[in-house]
């Protein structure tokens, strides 16, 4: 289970090699890590037209407890929504920090947190797969992003962190630290199939 940990690539303890995620979307259902030794709360997660998803989020400038139960409660309520990512501010929180527990290409789990984060790198093949996203729930489009991505940050300590995934994984990274920049994941469709994304939105809300 994600812990305090819990802050780089790969876990010792968690087995990998288990299956890697639906293809249909990375926002994957992940239930059966769920268990009780999270120590986090659950924290309601925040929808498109709130404007604290479209406002880009302030760096952290304090290491203490208050962040510690911040991460805490960011993975009990990313799995509370059956997520593989979530930003802080899909929680309500306008800082700079995301949590994961995502598969890459090669069906290794990588479970851990960043803050700050900066993605230094998005390269490689642009793959285009379904996508979804805890803060438009129910719906997914065919988004295109690099198959290979380096995200650079620290942890809840300050200690420095880079953070490499391929495949579903790197488009995890991608679509958080997008989130921590005021961004959805529509905001890189383009086109037709943004137009498309649009109108089911509207649909969705009517």
């Amino acid at each position: 289970r994600p812990s305090r940990d819990h802050r780089t690539r790969a876990v010792p303890g968690i087995p990998l090699g288990s299956p890697a995620p639906h293809a249909a979307l990375y926002d994957l259902d992940v239930s059966g890590t769920r268990g009780g030794g999270n120590r986090g709360s659950v924290r309601p997660i925040r929808y498109l037209g709130d404007p604290v998803l479209r406002t880009e989020c302030d760096p952290v400038r304090t290491f203490d407890a208050s962040l510690e139960r911040l991460i805490d409660d960011m993975f009990v309520s990313m799995y509370e929504a059956d997520g593989a990512g979530l930003a802080a501010n899909q929680i309500g929180v306008s800082l700079q920090v995301f949590v994961y527990d995502c598969n890459d290409d090669k069906g290794r789990r990588h479970v851990g947190h960043v803050v700050n984060p900066t993605l230094v790198a998005a390269d490689g093949e642009t793959l285009e797969e379904q996508e979804g996203c805890l803060s438009v729930p129910g719906l997914r489009f065919a988004t295109p992003r690099y198959a290979h991505a380096v995200v650079e940050g620290v942890d809840m300590k300050g200690k420095p962190l880079r953070v490499e995934g391929t495949g579903y994984f790197a488009r995890c990274l991608q679509h958080e630290t997008g989130h921590l920049r005021g961004q959805v994941y529509i905001d890189v469709l383009s086109g037709e199939a943004r137009r498309e994304a649009m109108r089911a939105i509207r649909a969705q809300r009517s």
